[in-house]
C-alpha cells in the first residue's frame, strides 16, 4: 500500500509533499519522452553520504512502493519513501540550464548547510560535532 500526497487532487487540503518547477516539469517530460517511459514515476530519496552528511539522489522508477507518499503534479509522479519523506517534507525541484553548469537541484526547507554543488545538505537532526570541519571536496560547503 502507498500513501498519495496528490498535488492535482482537489479533495486533498494538506500541502504536497514536494513540489516541481515549470522548468523541472518540462525537463522531466523531455527526459521521459526521451526514454520512451512517460508512465514511469521519480523516485527521489535521501541517503547518507555527500561532504554535508546526506545527499540527494534520484531515479526513474515504474511503480511506488509500499508505504511511499506520491506527488501527482500535472501527470509527473514523484515517489518519497517514508525516511526520506522526513528530510524532504516541503522541498522544491528545480530544473537549473545554465553556462556554468546545470541539472536539477533541490531548494529544501529543512537544510540548515548545503553543498555548493547542491548535491548534499545537513540537517539540525543530523548534524554531528565534525559537521564543521569542511567538507574537503571543493564544491564549497557552507
Amino acid at each position: 500500500m502507498f500513501m498519495s500526497n496528490g498535488y492535482d487532487d482537489a479533495t486533498t487540503s494538506n500541502p504536497p509533499a514536494m513540489t516541481l518547477t515549470a522548468a523541472a516539469e518540462a525537463k522531466l517530460r523531455e527526459l521521459m519522452a526521451q526514454r520512451n517511459i512517460q508512465d514511469y514515476g521519480l523516485r527521489v530519496f535521501v541517503a547518507g553520504g555527500g561532504c554535508s552528511g546526506l545527499q540527494y539522489g534520484m531515479a526513474f522508477e515504474a511503480q511506488p512502493r509500499e508505504f511511499d507518499t506520491v506527488v501527482n503534479q500535472n501527470g509527473i509522479r514523484l515517489f518519497i519513501d517514508p525516511t526520506s519523506l522526513m528530510y524532504l517534507s516541503g522541498a522544491s525541484i528545480d530544473f537549473i540550464d545554465s553556462l556554468m553548469g546545470g541539472g536539477f537541484k533541490i531548494d529544501n526547507p529543512n537544510a540548515i548547510s548545503s553543498c555548493g554543488c547542491g548535491s548534499s545538505f545537513r540537517t539540525k537532526e543530523s548534524s554531528s560535532a565534525d559537521a564543521d570541519a569542511g567538507c574537503g571536496s571543493g564544491c564549497g560547503c557552507h
